[in-house]
C-alpha cells in the first residue's frame, strides 16, 4: 500500500508560476514510477507528466510541455511538479499517482495508488 498526499495548490494569475508537492508513504518509492493527472470541471480525467522511478524519462503531455517540470527526491519520498507560465485552461483539481509500471502512467489515467488532489486555480 503506498499513500500519496498532494499540496501546494492555489490561486494564481495567469503567467504565475506554483510548485505541487506529492509526500509518499509505505512501500519501497523508488520501485514507483510516479505521474500527475488533472481534472477540470465538467471534464474526464487527463495526463499531465510522468517519471521514471529511478527519476529519469521525464515525459509529458504537448499541453503542458515547455511550462511544466516533474522531478522526485527518492530520499524525501517526493514528487513535485513545477508549473510555470500558467493559463486559466490548467485550472483543475491535480492528482498524483504511483505505478509499478511507468507505461501504465504514461498517456493514461491508469495508476495503482491515487492522492486525494490539490486545486489549482489560474485567473486571467
Amino acid at each position: 500500500q503506498v499513500q500519496l498526499v498532494e499540496s501546494g495548490g492555489g490561486m494564481v494569475q495567469a503567467g504565475g508560476s506554483l510548485r505541487l508537492s506529492c509526500a509518499a508513504s509505505g512501500r519501497t518509492f523508488s520501485n514507483y514510477a510516479m505521474g500527475w493527472f488533472r481534472q477540470a470541471p465538467g471534464k474526464e480525467r487527463e495526463f499531465v507528466a510522468v517519471i521514471s522511478g529511478s527519476g529519469g524519462s521525464p515525459y509529458y503531455a504537448d499541453s503542458v510541455k515547455g511550462r511544466f517540470t516533474i522531478s522526485r527526491d527518492n530520499a524525501k519520498n517526493m514528487v513535485y511538479l513545477q508549473m510555470n507560465s500558467l493559463k486559466p485552461e490548467d485550472t483543475a483539481v491535480y492528482y498524483c499517482a504511483a505505478d509499478p509500471l511507468y507505461s501504465r502512467l504514461r498517456g493514461g489515467t491508469a495508476g495503482r495508488y491515487w492522492g486525494q488532489g490539490t486545486q489549482v486555480t489560474v485567473s486571467s
